[in-house]
């Protein structure tokens, strides 16, 4: 039976080696990978007991016998949803993401991650990475790439986009609707990431810090909060167009609370998003190759004490921008 390693959460926050065994025979649309990359996602469950890690990439080196487009050799990712029924309406409709029987990441699957030298996965869920996406790049894509594109569907050329933070979600948000030939709006809480925001491809800056007013040079109509602290919506609002959207991306326990009636009479909208369904995971990619997207990374070895590192700057907050873990 085929073993392979894997870094597991505790109680301590501090992550352990372990091992994963599996079936000798791979069944099914069952694939086998050799991990060469892994993202490392601020919602990563340190403290649970189950392999960490969701953001990976890898390279195929076995194949199930009901597989039908994948073989040895095959450049592979794979993120928070890795199995789902594929009956029920939200299936058949491409919307998987909502499946009652979904398999996400912290859930389903404990014994196996991306925190791992291998896993075994449904080819189904498994994404091919496009030429002009090195392994490192793809990496961060498959949680925090997926999350951000599909929060900008359905918006238009002509649309102003405003995004609120400029961090491991935010700075990958500026370079899809930018690159989707939207007006992009930054806010932050400082000046301090203007000049990357704007290299990015953000077309306007505002620091909010002790700010009384806010000014855009157009109403936003789509907002992607991914800052980590709530804004004052009394001062976002205003800004906002007619008939907009928010979309809080940031993943938080406490409740969201907006002004009642600066929602009702502006016919403001808020959106929950979670990842994206396989379709625009795929579209991501190959959009994201197109027009080389890509996230600015910091690597780290896939190492218990790699790991630790990674995983402590980051609750620091001192990783620029998203980190990512290799084998040695």
């Amino acid at each position: 039976m085929p073993s392979f390693t894997v870094f597991k959460g505790q109680e301590s926050g501090i992550p352990k080696q372990s091992t994963t065994t599996k079936p000798d025979q791979l069944n099914g649309d069952s694939v086998f990978i050799r991990v060469t990359a892994s993202g490392v996602c601020g919602t990563e469950q340190k403290s649970a007991d189950m392999v960490l890690g969701h953001e990976g990439v890898g390279i195929v080196e076995e194949v199930g016998p009901a597989c039908h487009s994948l073989k040895r050799g095959d450049r592979v990712g794979w993120g928070y949803e890795t199995d789902s029924c594929g009956h029920c309406i939200e299936c058949l409709q491409g919307a998987e993401t909502f499946c009652p029987d979904r398999a996400l990441y912290g859930v389903s699957n404990l014994d196996q991650g991306s925190f791992a030298t291998h896993a075994v996965w449904r080819e189904s869920f498994l994404y091919p990475i496009p030429e002009g996406l090195s392994d490192l790049d793809a990496a961060p894509l498959q949680c925090g790439g997926a999350t951000t594109f599909n929060a900008l569907q359905g918006i238009k050329a002509t649309d102003t986009v405003g995004i609120m933070g400029v961090g491991g979600l935010g700075h990958l948000a500026i370079q899809f609707a930018a690159k989707m030939g939207c007006r992009v709006v930054v806010l932050s809480g400082s000046d301090r990431k203007k000049a990357e925001a704007l290299q990015l491809g953000a077309h306007e800056f505002i620091a909010t810090k002790d700010a009384k007013k806010l000014e855009v040079s157009a109403p936003i109509n789509r907002l992607l909060v991914t800052a980590a602290v709530p804004p004052d919506w009394g001062l976002i609002l205003p800004i906002m167009a007619p008939r907009s959207a928010i979309y809080p991306l940031s993943v938080s326990s406490d409740n969201l609370e907006f002004p009642y009636m600066g929602l009702i009479m502006q016919g403001i909208a808020v959106q929950g998003s979670i990842i994206a369904p396989r379709h625009l995971h795929r579209q991501m990619l190959e959009f994201a190759a197109l027009h080389q997207i890509k996230p600015i990374i910091e690597t780290f070895p896939l190492t218990g004490k790699g790991i630790q590192e990674a995983m402590d700057k980051l609750d620091r907050g001192q990783v620029t921008y998203r980190a990512v873990l290799v084998p040695k």
